[in-house]
């Protein structure tokens, strides 16, 4: 009898960590993948002892073209049959565009889409192969929206869920389904917590807790839903998005921005 497996990319911190847990408690085997001296060890050890599942694990930078193939070239050495592959594993953004160096802006190019692509790429054969099977890319409301300080970022998650969208289309002969989540605001760093409380009121109620979203995230993969967008709130502001005039738009947007604290 097979052994399946979900594949996390950045799966040491944060929502990735969510999510690893999450799928832990519903009994599925795990590889998992983050930044060397990340914490993946101690936290692959402690899911092994804590919910008697498998799991490997490999620390890997994903800004560095090599890791795509040493993960999928890990996988059919160790004949690992995966059932699902999520790609977690993205860079923030840091500031006004002219502020990036070049290197900045070409490490969060491919960590945040040459990275997801391109293992889709190698491990398609292997989830073709274990269907019905699925894959799950983590977007973010920053790819519906115009933020300052957020451009490279947004802009590398709307390609995301273009991306996964078409995506979706082309695989669902083979029984493999495509879930993009776009969360908003997630509390998955001391930073980013305080971030969330000093921010307005809608825009605060609209943070959610990365243990929250994962539970959302893996319930609409089940159910082979394309975009999920959770929470209430968050779906209030995509409505809103579409209802407000752009300079009323820009204003709040600002507004949120200007309480920021400087990075």
């Amino acid at each position: 009898m097979k052994k399946y497996y979900v594949l996390i990319t950045g799966a040491s911190k944060g929502f990735g960590r969510a999510m690893a847990l999450e799928f832990a408690k519903r009994d599925m085997n795990l590889v998992l993948v983050a930044l060397p001296d990340s914490g993946l060890k101690e936290l692959s050890v402690f899911i092994k002892r804590n919910f008697n599942v498998e799991v490997f694990y490999l620390e890997n930078d994903l800004s560095m073209k090599d890791s795509y193939y040493a993960i999928a070239e890990f996988i059919k050495i160790k004949n690992i049959h995966l059932k699902y592959l999520v790609n977690n594993a993205g860079i923030l953004s840091r500031g006004y565009f002219d502020e990036l160096s070049d290197q900045f802006i070409l490490k969060q190019i491919e960590v945040n889409v040459t990275a997801p692509t391109i293992l889709i790429n190698l491990l398609l054969k292997n989830l073709k192969a274990n269907a019905p099977a699925g894959i799950m890319n983590i977007s973010s409301m920053a790819g519906f929206f115009a933020l300052p300080k957020k451009q490279v970022y947004g802009g590398t998650k709307a390609y995301l869920t273009s991306f996964s969208k078409s995506l979706g289309k082309e695989l669902k002969k083979d029984n493999i389904s495509v879930t993009t989540i776009c969360p908003g605001g997630l509390n998955t760093t001391s930073r980013l917590c305080y971030q969330n409380r000093i921010v307005g009121w809608l825009t605060r109620e609209s943070v959610l807790n990365p243990e929250d979203a994962a539970k959302i995230a893996i319930m609409g993969m089940f159910n082979k839903k394309g975009v999920i967008v959770p929470g209430f709130i968050n779906k209030f502001l995509m409505l809103l998005d579409k209802l407000l005039p752009e300079f009323l738009k820009d204003y709040l947007a600002n507004r949120e921005l200007n309480k920021l604290p400087v990075a």
